[in-house]
C-alpha cells in the first residue's frame, strides 16, 4: 500500500498515508496538473499523465469527461483514449458526443471506449440516434459501435439499427431502428 500524506505535528511536512497501491491519494491541484499535461506537446508527459488518470480509475472519469470537451486536439484524444481504457460507462453520454468531434481520432477513440463498455454504454448511443439520427458524424461513429457490438449476444437487438445505418437514406430510418432496440433491451436485459 501507498501512503495518503497527512500533515505531523510542528513540522510542516506531509508523510505519505496509505490509499491504493501504486498510487498516492490525488489532491484536486494535482489532479488538475495531470489532467494540464494531457495537452503537452512532450509525448513523455502526456502519456504519463494518461496513465496516472487510467491509475485513478472512476476518481479521474469527472476530469477526463471536461477534457474531453476541450478546444486542444491532444487534449480530447488523450481523454479518449484514457476513457477508453477506464470503460466506465459514466462516461458513456459524453463518449457519444465525442462520436461527433471534428477530429477524426477522437471520434474512433470515443468509439473504442464505448465498445468496450458494451452494452453499458448503448442507453447513451441509441438515445442519441433517436435525437440526433440526422448527424452523419454521429452514425458513422454508431456504425463502427453497433457493427462490433453485433458480433456477440446483442447481435438480435442491434442488427436492425445496423441494417438501418447501412441504408440508402439512414437519417429517416435510424431514430425508429434505435427507439425498437433501446425498447427491447429494457424489456429483455433491463439495460
Amino acid at each position: 500500500m501507498i501512503p495518503k500524506k497527512t500533515k505531523q505535528k510542528n513540522m510542516g511536512e506531509s508523510i505519505p498515508k496509505p490509499r491504493v497501491q501504486g498510487m498516492f491519494e490525488t489532491s484536486n491541484s494535482s489532479l488538475d496538473q495531470i489532467k494540464a499535461d494531457l495537452a503537452s506537446h512532450d509525448d513523455r508527459t502526456r502519456e504519463k499523465a494518461r496513465h496516472a488518470l487510467v491509475a485513478m480509475g472512476k476518481d479521474a472519469v469527472q476530469s477526463l469527461i471536461e477534457a474531453l470537451k476541450d478546444k486542444r486536439y491532444l487534449m480530447r484524444w488523450e481523454a479518449a483514449k484514457a476513457l477508453s481504457e477506464i470503460a466506465d460507462s459514466g462516461a458513456a453520454p459524453a463518449l457519444v458526443e465525442a462520436l461527433e468531434d471534428e477530429a477524426f481520432d477522437v471520434r474512433w477513440l470515443a468509439a473504442v471506449a464505448l465498445i468496450r463498455m458494451n452494452i453499458r454504454g448503448l442507453r447513451s448511443l441509441l438515445q442519441a440516434l433517436m435525437d440526433r439520427g440526422d448527424s452523419t458524424l454521429l452514425r458513422e461513429g454508431a456504425h463502427h459501435v453497433i457493427h462490433d457490438l453485433s458480433k456477440g449476444e446483442l447481435r438480435k437487438y442491434l442488427m436492425p439499427v445496423l441494417a438501418v445505418l447501412e441504408d440508402v437514406e439512414p437519417s429517416v430510418e435510424v431514430p425508429q431502428a434505435a427507439f425498437q432496440a433501446l425498447e427491447k433491451l429494457e424489456k429483455d436485459i433491463k439495460i
